[in-house]
């Protein structure tokens, strides 16, 4: 035996050494992945920056209206935020609801076959939510909006005079939420479904009622799928083209009022409006209410994200 001793070399099995070039092309992929997305997302935001920069440049008489760029974009960032947390306020109690009864009180029988069809909602087109918007929904809604106005005129959102077809920002915030409705509750559901079933089954051996087990264990652990899921359904409210397009009656001006027929649109509602018969500088402010949009939705996004976060770090501590 020699006085040096050379430490012996354990040799890998072939599996394990596969095993790891998977891991590191998967890991390489997922990387690649994410840059990719991020260098997208760059890429439209120059994109919409560069081609809005001479409408942002530009003198105030080369914008459309009057008042310059600002007073141009300002009714129509308003539309946009008003329907899209109108569609919030109506969607998200229903569709917790709707997960809370198919995963904790329905029969099987009955819980999967609702299930899919309320996941059937998610599947029909836009332009057909606008056409039933203005051809049922609206006509049906007169008799609402005038009672609305009768009886609630003293607040600003029903101040009135009502519409006499329907065509309110009220009728597309309703719209809106049947359209996100799908998307909220599905996510929801699913979570909802996992609560740990040690939970459910102590707040019930303590005692509590279903609804005090809901509130106590189900709400709780779901609470960041709610924030997640909602801020999902708020995404496409606010970029949501055609069905407001088709139902609202626009004004142009900024009003809280909900059930006039002068109505500020939406920012994606005007663009497929305006764009196909617009030439020379009126693209650019096209594109750059287009950046507006892009701007909300980005923020919107950020502070989903932080929410989300909080309230997992709250949910487990």
């Amino acid at each position: 035996m020699s006085a040096t001793s050379h430490p012996t070399r354990i040799a890998l099995p072939r599996r394990c050494d596969a095993r790891r070039t998977g891991d590191r092309l998967f890991a390489g992929a997922a990387a690649g992945a994410g840059a990719l997305i991020l260098a997208v997302l760059a890429g439209v935001a120059i994109f919409l920056l560069a081609e809005a920069w001479p409408a942002i440049t530009a003198d105030a008489s080369e914008i459309p209206g009057d008042g310059g760029l600002l007073a141009y974009l300002a009714p129509l960032a308003f539309g946009t935020l008003l329907a899209a947390a109108l569609a919030i306020v109506i969607a998200v109690p229903l569709a917790v609801g709707v997960s809370l009864f198919i995963s904790h009180y329905a029969p099987r029988w009955l819980a999967q076959p609702l299930g899919y069809v309320v996941d059937l909602l998610a599947a029909v087109p836009s332009i057909v939510y606008g056409l039933w918007g203005i051809a049922v929904l609206g006509p049906a809604s007169v008799d609402l909006l005038r009672w609305l106005a009768d009886h609630l005129g003293f607040l600003p959102f029903f101040a009135g005079p009502p519409s006499v077809t329907g065509r309110t920002m009220l009728v597309v915030g309703v719209v809106l939420a049947v359209m996100i409705l799908p998307i909220i509750s599905a996510v929801t559901r699913e979570v909802f479904a996992q609560t740990p079933r040690s939970q459910i089954e102590g707040a019930l051996a303590l005692g509590a009622t279903r609804w005090e087990m809901l509130r106590m264990t189900v709400l709780p652990f779901g609470r960041s799928a709610i924030v997640g899921a909602s801020m999902l359904g708020l995404g496409r409210a606010l970029g949501e083209t055609m069905a407001v397009a088709i139902i609202l009656s626009v004004s142009g001006g900024v009003t809280l009022n909900l059930i006039s027929s002068g109505n500020p649109s939406t920012i994606a509602a005007n663009i497929a409006l305006d764009f196909p018969e617009s030439s020379g500088p009126a693209v650019n402010v096209l594109i750059a209410s287009g950046l507006v949009l892009f701007a909300i939705t980005l923020v919107v996004n950020v502070a989903a994200r932080m929410v989300i976060a909080r309230a997992e770090r709250a949910g487990r501590a």
